[in-house]
Formats: C-alpha cells, sequence, structure tokens
C-alpha cells in the first residue's frame, strides 16, 4: 500500500501533514516545528504494515528542509502503531 502526505496547515512556524493512503483514507499524521536552530519532528502512523514506507516518506522530507537552514539539529519522535522508529541519523549516533 502506497501513502502520501496530505497538507493539514503549513506556516513558516510549523507543518501538520496527514498520512494517507491510496484512497485518501488518513492512517496518521507528522507534525514539523521548527525553531531557529532546530526542528522538531513527531509522527505517528496506525498501520504497522507500511511502516517502512513511512519512515522512507519521512526521511527526505527532513533532509530537504534540512538544506534550508544548514547545522539545523533534528530531533524527531516517530511511532509506528506502538513501536518507535528511528530515523538512519539517530541510529549512528546511539
Amino acid at each position: 500500500m502506497q501513502i502520501y502526505f496530505s497538507p493539514e496547515v503549513i506556516t513558516p512556524e510549523y507543518q501538520v501533514l496527514n498520512v494517507v493512503n491510496s484512497n485518501n483514507k488518513g492512517v496518521g499524521n507528522v507534525a514539523f516545528l521548527f525553531d531557529e536552530k532546530k526542528l522538531f519532528v513527531y509522527g505517528i502512523l496506525e498501520d504497522e504494515e507500511v511502516g517502512s514506507d513511512f519512515k522512507d516518506l519521512v526521511t527526505p522530507y527532513i533532509k530537504g528542509l534540512a538544506k534550508a537552514k544548514p547545522g539545523l539539529d533534528i530531533l524527531s519522535c516517530l511511532y509506528v502503531g506502538c513501536k518507535k522508529i528511528k530515523l538512519k541519523d539517530e541510529e549512528k549516533e546511539e
């Protein structure tokens, strides 16, 4: 099953994106909060079957946002079902 972002609210300070499947049914959401030197990412996906797709969707989006502000510290909290997932950059740090 393919999943996509569907913007709910986008401002210079934050973005709230719904995660929808190919039938346009909401399966989760992601919030991006911008600070001077930090980007906070909070997200949850209900369907564990598309967990890797969720990670593959969020990761390049974050990288694109980070290009706008070099040196940005990215802090994330992402869940698929009840399991926390980590992005590749975070896995290297631990």
